[in-house]
């Protein structure tokens, strides 16, 4: 019977990670895996290619398809799906490796290559469409530990700014973390390592690895990969996604202040909610590494907000995601992230409760899981920010940001 998908194997990892050395690695196989290899990385993509090719491991230039002067996460999109369907076409392998660039973010890229599957459907006979079958990031750990255990690398990065983010992204959306480099760092600070990354991601498997040299079992034909997993498995979802504690509300409504409010706007963001409930930290707590929720109704002034976040920012916290909202207008919120020293803030849309009342019923109807954070003063209006850290001081951080919060001044 013929097979009608062909699995592919994504590695993303950031710049000299190891992707190159597993990827040589994953070619040299003794199984007598035929693999089509797909290699996007920017700057280094000619340099890659050049050293599968000496290996003797690629045969014949089909085999290996270099995406240039782009990212396959967004400018190189469209070319990414034409390959894919190309290397499909010819019949001629087993799998796709797709290495991505040291700066893409694998979200957009498992997107692409999912969109294809549903767009191809079922598929019979010798037609073939392609199956995402594992996300394998490749983490170098002496890298990890200096920029996420002590810091100390951050202050020499000068031409690399969305580094933590990049890191902290593909450890975030991926089945598997290859610690690579691992026998470079201490046993103490590996555990220490491990520990880190399941608090950012309790869904990942970890595989310490030297020269990016694993079990192919490992990370082929896993069927690990499931879209909605994995975007759901990073600690920062599940916690802004779970339904508060009533001694959370409690604390949340202890720092209100008095609340107008108003319903005028005809547009509102449409909040996606996944139900979670708190991971096991398990022994992370005994190396420091912490995650918690700030929750509060009332809404931060933009100006003391701003003034923290540049001056006064907490140097332990390694990752913050999260909603949150302003009193100069309380009626639009924003998804405010950090990671490291890179810090951002865009519109996120209206909050729900800003819809005309008969649309807000419909909503609710449709959606009952709002009621859920719903409150009858100001409805989904909520700060809800997510914090991962070492030694976090959790009280100290509250108060401080508590300092920054504000009145609703609607009209």
């Amino acid at each position: 019977m013929e097979r009608n998908e062909i699995p592919v194997l994504l590695l993303t990892g950031y710049l000299g990670s190891g992707k190159t050395t597993l990827l040589n690695h994953i070619l040299n196989n003794r199984k007598g895996i035929r693999f089509a290899v797909i290699v996007n990385d920017i700057g280094e993509v000619n340099i890659d290619a050049d050293l599968i090719q000496k290996g003797g491991i690629v045969g014949q230039d089909d085999d290996l398809v270099a995406l240039q002067n782009g990212c396959i996460c967004c400018t190189l999109k469209n070319d990414l799906i034409k390959q894919i369907a190309e290397l499909i076409d010819t019949h001629k392998f087993d799998y796709i490796v797709i290495e991505a660039s040291g700066v893409c973010e694998p979200e957009p890229i498992a997107q692409t290559i999912c969109a294809m599957e549903q767009m191809l459907g079922p598929v019979e006979g010798s037609v073939e469409k392609p199956r995402l079958d594992c996300i394998v990031t490749v983490v170098d750990a002496l890298r990890m530990k200096d920029e996420f255990a002590t810091g100390d690398a951050l202050k020499d990065i000068k031409d690399e700014e969305d580094i933590e983010n990049l890191i902290l992204q593909q450890i975030e959306f991926c089945n598997i973390v290859l610690l690579n480099k691992a026998s470079e760092v201490s046993e103490e600070e590996r555990h220490h390592l491990r520990e880190i990354i399941k608090v950012i991601n309790p869904g990942t498997v970890i595989i310490d690895t030297d020269y990016a040299d694993v079990d192919l079992e490992k990370i082929l034909d896993t069927g690990l990969f499931n879209f909605g997993k994995v975007a759901t498995s990073a600690t920062w979802v599940k916690e802004i996604e779970r339904e508060m504690t009533e001694e959370e509300e409690e604390e949340a409504h202890h720092h209100d202040h008095h609340h107008d409010h108003h319903h005028e706007h005809d547009h509102h963001h449409e909040h996606e909610h996944h139900h979670e409930h708190h991971h096991d930290e398990g022994e992370a707590e005994e190396y420091g590494i912490g995650t918690f929720v700030y929750y509060r109704r009332a809404p931060f002034n933009l100006e003391k907000f701003d003034r923290f976040v540049a001056k006064d920012w907490p140097g332990e916290i390694i990752r913050t995601k999260g909603v949150l909202y302003f009193s100069a207008n309380p009626d639009m919120s924003y998804l405010f992230e950090q990671a490291g020293r890179q810090k951002s803030i865009k519109e996120a849309g209206y909050w729900f409760a800003t819809a005309p009342e008969e649309e807000l019923q419909e909503i609710l109807a449709r959606e009952p899981q709002l009621r859920r954070d719903w409150d009858e003063e100001i409805g989904d209006r909520m700060i809800k920010l997510v914090f991962i850290g070492r030694n976090l001081d959790k009280g100290e951080i509250c108060r401080k940001l508590d300092d920054c919060l504000d009145s609703v001044k609607t009209k």
